[in-house]
Parts: C-alpha cells; sequence; structure tokens
C-alpha cells in the first residue's frame, strides 16, 4: 500500500477546537506506516501511540482511554476484527478499521463488530484526518446525548445503552433490539416487530436469529440487572420485556 503522506499540503494546520491535544492509539504492524500516520496526526495536533500487536490493545485502552482507535485488520497476536469485538465488551471508543482488502463481506463484518468506521487502503492522509475529525465529533455529540429510562440510560447518538452506571457491552442488533422493547415496556413485540428490516435495510432476519439475538441479550442483562429485568417469551407470540421498575404500556 501508499504509505500516508509524511509532508502537509499548504494551508493545514492542526484545528485545536476538534484535537485538542487528542490521544489517537495506531495498531498497525507496518512500522513505516504506524510511523508516517504518527508524524502526520502530531503535526495536526494530536497526541499519538504506536502498537504493532492485536495482544496489546486491550491493555492500552483500559489503561491510556485514548480518543479514538485507528486499527489494522491485519495483525500479529490477535487480528483487528477480533481486536474490535474485543473493546466493544467494555469502551464505546470510536474505532476506524483500516485494511487493504475491500471485499463488502470485510467492511460489513467490521462495522457489525462495532466500528464505527471502515478505511481500506491506500488513503491519504486529508482523508484519514478527515475521518479521525468526523468521529471525534459524533463522540463528543454523544455528551450530554443520553437519556434516562427507568433506571436505564438510552444513547441513541452513540447506539448503547447502560443499566445503572455500566454501559451493556451490545452488539449492533442487540441495541436495536433493547432500544425496541424500552420504546414499551410490557407491550408484545412479535419477532418481526423486534427486527424489523427497515431499521437497517437488511433482509429479514430469521425466527432463530431473533430468538439467538434475545438469548445473548438475557445473558447479558443478568450480570447488570439481576432479577429486575426480564425479557419475557409468550410462545409462539414473541417478546415482551418485564421490570419492577418498568411502567408497563
Amino acid at each position: 500500500m501508499r504509505t500516508p503522506e509524511r509532508r502537509l499540503t499548504t494551508g493545514e494546520g492542526p484545528d485545536p477546537r476538534v484535537t485538542q491535544r487528542k490521544r489517537i492509539l495506531i495498531v498497525e504492524d507496518d512500522a513505516s506506516i504506524g510511523a508516517a500516520l504518527s508524524e502526520y496526526l502530531q503535526s495536526q495536533g494530536f497526541a499519538t501511540t504506536v502498537l504493532m500487536n492485536g495482544l496489546h490493545v486491550e491493555p492500552e485502552v483500559r489503561r491510556a482511554e485514548p480518543a479514538l482507535v485507528l486499527l489494522d485488520v491485519t495483525l500479529p497476536g490477535l487480528d483487528g476484527l477480533e481486536v474490535c469485538h474485543q473493546l466493544r465488551r467494555f469502551s464505546a471508543v470510536p474505532i476506524i478499521m483500516l485494511s487493504a482488502r475491500d471485499e463488502e463481506i470485510d467492511r460489513a463484518l467490521g462495522l457489525e463488530l462495532g466500528a464505527d468506521d471502515y478505511v481500506c487502503k491506500p488513503f491519504g492522509t486529508r482523508e484519514i484526518l478527515a475521518r479521525i475529525k468526523a468521529q471525534l465529533r459524533r463522540a463528543e455529540g454523544r455528551l450530554g446525548a443520553s437519556v434516562s429510562q427507568h433506571g436505564f440510560r438510552v444513547d441513541d447518538a452513540g447506539r448503547r445503552i447502560a443499566f445503572g452506571e455500566a454501559w451493556l457491552p451490545l452488539t449492533p442488533q442487540e441495541y436495536r433490539l433493547l432500544r425496541k422493547l424500552l420504546s414499551r415496556p410490557g407491550h408484545l413485540f412479535t419477532r418481526e416487530d423486534l427486527l424489523d428490516p427497515a431499521d437497517d435495510g437488511s433482509r429479514a432476519p430469521s425466527d432463530r436469529a431473533v430468538d439467538s439475538h434475545v438469548k445473548n441479550l438475557r445473558r447479558k442483562l443478568a450480570p447488570a440487572c439481576g432479577d429486575a429485568v426480564a425479557i419475557v417469551s409468550v410462545y409462539g407470540a414473541g417478546y415482551r420485556l418485564e421490570a419492577t421498575s418498568l411502567a408497563t404500556a
């Protein structure tokens, strides 16, 4: 791939309103690309950390809490897709995947696992800078966007949900499912209602897929909610959310 340009184009420069020395974690196994990205982003007012092994990413994110992660797909130790999945279990940090593979299935899988953006190599520095700034603005927009709802905290802008103080480690499908259940506690939703293809333009899921998502969602809710919340199955009909603290529809 083409190494990102090191020289700045006339008129480029750091934007302190956007960067404010935010730290970008660059995870790239090609040392020359990692160094070039780091040098360029530092010239734009960011602080940077460069890692070359997927196994080192989770400890670094937990320790340093970067503002954004640039994550290559092909990494030693642990590949980028698995790293993305790992990070989404505990963090909402913006993730931009970097890959030389331009297959639609790779992009879809990366986004399904929780990545916020997907950039194909080769890329230019102007493009990557614009995408970083866009993700940081979106992340900042999430502040104050959360709405408390019967013990749950729903962040529609960030597409995440917390119960109490802990964000639930939800996949995009699980987020949509729980968000819909929370919209009308006690209401009986059919499987088609819960994962309506109009939500994301995808094909309608099978009953088995819906049941699998509900099973995973129950497993994730249990440690945070205990017996206070239950997704109740209604045989042959669908599901409803029941909880002592929720007002029914």
